[in-house]
């Protein structure tokens, strides 16, 4: 993982602010939600996008139940 250099505190509501160069480069807007998540002993942020509960696909997407599914395994749960 590349060092970027920058530091921030965390403040006493646990927040932290992501500087403007990082949310350019991972095109993250205000109101975009962040998946966060640990990788070992480190915390992990990135944008979140949705997916397919069963292959990660997240191309076709539809929601059931507040499940996303792609298309393709829509066709395949049809088939049984």
């Amino acid at each position: 993982m590349k060092s970027t250099g920058i530091v921030r505190k965390v403040d006493e509501l646990g927040r932290i602010v992501l500087p403007i160069e990082l949310r350019r480069n991972l095109d993250i807007e205000e109101r975009d939600p962040v998946e966060i998540y640990l990788d070992g002993d480190k915390i992990v942020l990135q944008k979140f996008e949705p997916a397919c509960l069963f292959c990660g696909s997240s191309q076709g997407l539809v929601n059931y139940h507040g499940k996303n599914i792609c298309q393709e395994c829509v066709r395949n749960i049809s088939k049984y």
